[in-house]
Parts: structure tokens; C-alpha cells; sequence
């Protein structure tokens, strides 16, 4: 394979240079012509899944630009290989690249139910909304093996405990069963993510999620067992989907969404490298305007770390984008709103439910 030939199924092309690691590994072109010579693959495309063993789960969120407290990841690094995604830095601090390793090592914590019930049973914790996750997909391909992700719902559950759900996959409906218990107590609020809805722009988006169809169908079914679903339309990238704010928008509420979020892209760190070189090989013609684009949210830079202006972006580009959030949510959502969880029943449940009697 020559390193000019596109990558089918995943999102970076390549493997960028770990920020922490003293030495850079590099795939020379005459070994990459001895492997093609010789019938040989330079480098397997298969996903491996690699245990490891963290000593805590819920992590605390200081950014004041996330919308959540609390957070948890059954997973380090996803599968479905979203080209934009801001978690692929966060695989450099596991000795591995934002690129390709991302997307094909995918680091699966089991003790993450038993971490879990630990946290939320401490004498000292009181209950705040956990979410599932704030980095990566809670439901990607992984879950379908593991069942990480229904196992900590089921400690939710059994503790009464508020969580929220962020996904793109509609392999949460598998846990409807449970989404529906923890629903009954209103402990569960879920956040699906479409980011177009045109299937071309999704396959080379992120190249291994389900199809948007499948999404809003998520969506519907959810809001029809009167779990509320919160959709996230983000990021939304100047030249590739920001035109599709709208259309968008009427689409998630008609299939029952109660309320959407969105963000502006932004490229820290390895993702500007990794993004440039996907989409000139994805998307040559319209390359340089897409990146000046983003570069114009964000002060001439693709790079943006100011708390308060890095998700919403600045500048004409950004503020139509928002201008457009604003009509839809006066044209689209009306008087809908996603409700509060319920943060009263978890203290009676800590100590086994003995509380009860």
C-alpha cells in the first residue's frame, strides 16, 4: 500500500507524533514497497482491545464550557473514528497516537461498574448527574462485546442515581429496559449526536456510525417511551454540515427531540494535523476554504483553548451559525423542554437500601 492510498473505514489516515514521547515511529516508503512487493501488510487495520486497570472512574469537569459536573469512560479511544473529535489528544496520555491508534486500540476498562458503586456509595458523595461519557462514545462497536456500558446502568438503577447518556450509536436501545426503570424515577436524560443528514457527509465524517436514519430513529423510539433526548448537533463545521443547522434542527424535533446543543469545531492539539490531512485527501477542492473557515471562528488559528469562546467560536462565520441555533429553537422547539433529573432518591439507596426500613 502506498501512503498516498486512502485508509477505507477510518477517519485519520495517519499516525501523528505523541507529544510525550521522546522518539517518533515513521514507515518508510522503500519498506512500505518491500511489504507491497512481497504480498505483506505494512500494518494491520484491525481494531485491538486492550484491558487496563484504572484505580478510579467518575472524573470531575472543570471546564466551564461543558455542560456536565461529572463524567465516565467505560473506554479510552473509539472506534467510530469521527475525524473531528477533541478526545483524540487524550490517547497521547496512554503512550499512543490521536490518529489511526485512536481509532484501532481501543483501551476497555471492566472494573468500571465496580468503580462505580464504589464512588457512588462513599459516605462523602452526594448525588449529581454522572454523564456516559465526556470523551468518548459509551456505545461504540466495544460495548456490543463488553456490556461495560449496561453494566454501570445497572448500578445506577440499583443506586437511584441521576446519569446521562451521550451517544451516536443505536445500540443504546438494546438497554431500553433499563433506560425505562431509570426513566420512571426521571434518572436518565440522553443526548443523540447527528451531525448531518446526508449519508455522504456521515460516511466521511465518521466512517463507522450507525446511518443517520438509524439516529432519528434512536430519537423516536426513545421520546416514545418518554425518555428525553437532548440532540446534539455538533460540531458544526463551517463548509461541510454548518448549512444544515436548520434542516437539522426540524428533523431532530420532529422525531421527538426535546431540545439540541451544538458547538463550532475547533482542531487543538494533533487533531488540526490529522483533520488538514483527511480532508485534503477526502475533500481536495474545497480543502483550503473549509480550513480558513475554521480558522476564521477562532481568530486565524484552527486551535482555540479560551474558556468561553473555544465551542462557540467567534467572528461573522460563527455568529450566523448561532443566529440560525436561535431560529430554530424559536421555529422548531417551541415550548418543549428537557427536564431536570431527580437528585432526592440516591441518599436512601446508598447503604444497600437498609435506609428504607
Amino acid at each position: 500500500m502506498s501512503s498516498s492510498e486512502f485508509i477505507k473505514g477510518r477517519g485519520a489516515q495517519k499516525n501523528t507524533p505523541n507529544t510525550f514521547l521522546q522518539h517518533v515511529y515513521e514507515m518508510r516508503e522503500d519498506f512500505l514497497e518491500f511489504c507491497r512487493l512481497e504480498g505483506e501488510e505494512a500494518e494491520s487495520n484491525r481494531t485491538q482491545y486492550i484491558p487496563i486497570f484504572p484505580k478510579t472512574i467518575v472524573n470531575k469537569v472543570d471546564s466551564p464550557d461543558v455542560g456536565m459536573m461529572y463524567s465516565m469512560n467505560p473506554y479510552q479511544g473509539c472506534e467510530h473514528g469521527c475525524i473531528y473529535c477533541y478526545a483524540r489528544n487524550t490517547h497521547e496520555y496512554w503512550g499512543y497516537s490521536a490518529g489511526l491508534d485512536f481509532e484501532r486500540r481501543i483501551l476497555v476498562k471492566k472494573s468500571a461498574p465496580t468503580l462505580l458503586e464504589a464512588k457512588i456509595k462513599h459516605k462523602n458523595w452526594g448525588a449529581q448527574t454522572i454523564v456516559l461519557s465526556g470523551n468518548t462514545d459509551c456505545y461504540q462497536p466495544a460495548e456490543q462485546k463488553f456490556e461495560i456500558t449496561r453494566k454501570c446502568l445497572e448500578v445506577f438503577l440499583k443506586y437511584r442515581h441521576p446519569v446521562g447518556i451521550i451517544t451516536k450509536n443505536a445500540l443504546i436501545l438494546r438497554d431500553l429496559d433499563i433506560l425505562k426503570e431509570l426513566n420512571a424515577h426521571q434518572l436518565v436524560g440522553v443526548n443523540v449526536s447527528v451531525t448531518s443528514l446526508s449519508e455522504k457527509t456521515r460516511r466521511i465524517l465518521e466512517p463507522r456510525t450507525v446511518s443517520i436514519q438509524k439516529r432519528l430513529e434512536t430519537i423516536r423510539l426513545l421520546s416514545e417511551n418518554k425518555i428525553p433526548v437532548n440532540a446534539m448537533l455538533a460540531p458544526m463545521i463551517p463548509g461541510i454540515n454548518s448549512h444544515e443547522l436548520l434542516p437539522l434542527a426540524k428533523k431532530v424535533s420532529e422525531y421527538g427531540a426535546l431540545s439540541f446543543g451544538l458547538t463550532v469545531v475547533r482542531l487543538n492539539g494533533a487533531i488540526g494535523q490529522i483533520f488538514a490531512d483527511w480532508i485534503k485527501k477526502t475533500m481536495p477542492d474545497s480543502a483550503e476554504k473549509v480550513l480558513h473557515q475554521i480558522q476564521d471562528c477562532h481568530g486565524g488559528s484552527v486551535n482555540d483553548s479560551r474558556f468561553g469562546v473555544r465551542t462557540r467560536g467567534e467572528g461573522k462565520i460563527a455568529e450566523q451559525i448561532h443566529k440560525m441555533a436561535h431560529l430554530a429553537r424559536k421555529r422548531y422547539f417551541g415550548d418543549k423542554v428537557f427536564p431536570k433529573l431527580n437528585m432526592d432518591l440516591h441518599q436512601q439507596y446508598k447503604d444497600s437500601q437498609m435506609k428504607l426500613f
